[in-house]
């Protein structure tokens, strides 16, 4: 087993489930001392306990503790954290850096309320998605990159996606959160390699999680997805952790400034066709820009 990461500590935001506990795993993994955080403390406990495990399962050593601290030799620690609140993840960043340096954080943590046609977007899901990705992302790069600039240097791996880059028709604020996010790691990169410390990003595409889980049942939308993808099937959240390690690591030193689609492909094609979900939900005429608009009737161009 690799120790390249042996002697540093990692950050692993949103890291109780989905793509944020398959990097924490990959990071752990590689001997570094991962601390992953979210909102609930259960889903953080249980995380901890299968990533021990999985180390345990490779080197006996080790025991886990519940509730906020480590899980012993084996190198996992937790946090309750809000990345929107200011004051818990600036504690976030402290604790993960208690047992050494900082060197990378990987901030998985986001998602949306905010879907449908942009005639009938709502305003508070706009900016609670807003807050959540691009914000969220902001605090913890802005406490993080303090943090590593400190003690040497480190690298930020922010997950964006690939809706960021590609439209997702109707799903309102999240691709443009996530384009602010891409942007985010461009500026930073700019401004903070003088200290040392890389901020890269990676647009997954379709990722088997639980987050995804209606869409990837069989059926038109997944379909479309796949066929919109060169490689032809659902990501799985160790495709984003193996580029995520990559990123954080010492193997991509000289690179900073850099979005990578992780995706199958699907960015040289075009966004997914989610209308077979969102016409039930909001009508064909509105997802065509006609708002009160009998159902099924579709504009006519002029």
């Amino acid at each position: 087993m690799t120790t390249s990461l042996a002697g540093t500590t990692a950050l692993v935001t949103g890291g109780g489930s989905g793509i944020g506990l398959a990097c924490a795993r990959r990071l752990a993994a590689d001997g570094a001392i991962v601390t992953i955080c979210g909102r609930t403390e259960e889903r953080l406990a249980r995380a901890a306990k299968e990533i021990s495990a999985s180390k345990t399962s490779a080197k006996e050593t080790g025991a886990t503790k519940t509730g906020t601290g480590e899980t012993g030799e084996t190198g996992v620690r937790y946090i309750v954290a809000d990345v929107t609140d200011e004051e818990q993840i600036a504690a976030a960043v402290a604790f993960a850096a208690e047992p050494a340096p900082l060197r990378a954080v990987v901030h998985s943590a986001g998602g949306s309320t905010s879907i449908g046609p942009v005639g009938a977007l709502d305003a508070d899901a706009w900016r609670a998605t807003l807050e959540l990705n691009a914000t969220g992302t902001m605090l913890t790069l802005k406490h993080a990159a303090n943090e590593m600039a400190r003690s040497g240097g480190g690298a930020f791996v922010a997950i964006s996606s690939i809706a960021s880059s590609n439209t997702h028709r109707w799903f309102g604020a999240y691709g443009v959160s996530k384009a602010a996010v891409d942007h985010l790691v461009a500026l930073a990169a700019d401004e903070l390699g003088t200290a040392g410390v890389r901020v890269n990003g990676i647009r997954p595409g379709l990722v088997r999680t639980e987050l995804v889980a209606g869409i990837a049942e069989p059926g038109p939308i997944l379909d479309d997805y796949l066929a919109c993808m060169p490689l032809g099937r659902i990501g799985e959240p160790e495709d984003i952790a193996e580029a995520a390690r990559f990123l954080a690591g010492p193997e991509s030193s000289w690179m900073t400034g850099q979005v990578i689609n992780v995706d199958g492909g699907h960015h040289l094609r075009r966004g997914p066709d989610f209308r077979a979900m969102f016409d039930p939900m909001f009508g064909a005429g509105a997802l065509d820009g006609v708002h009160g608009a009998p159902p099924g009737e579709r504009p006519t161009a002029g």
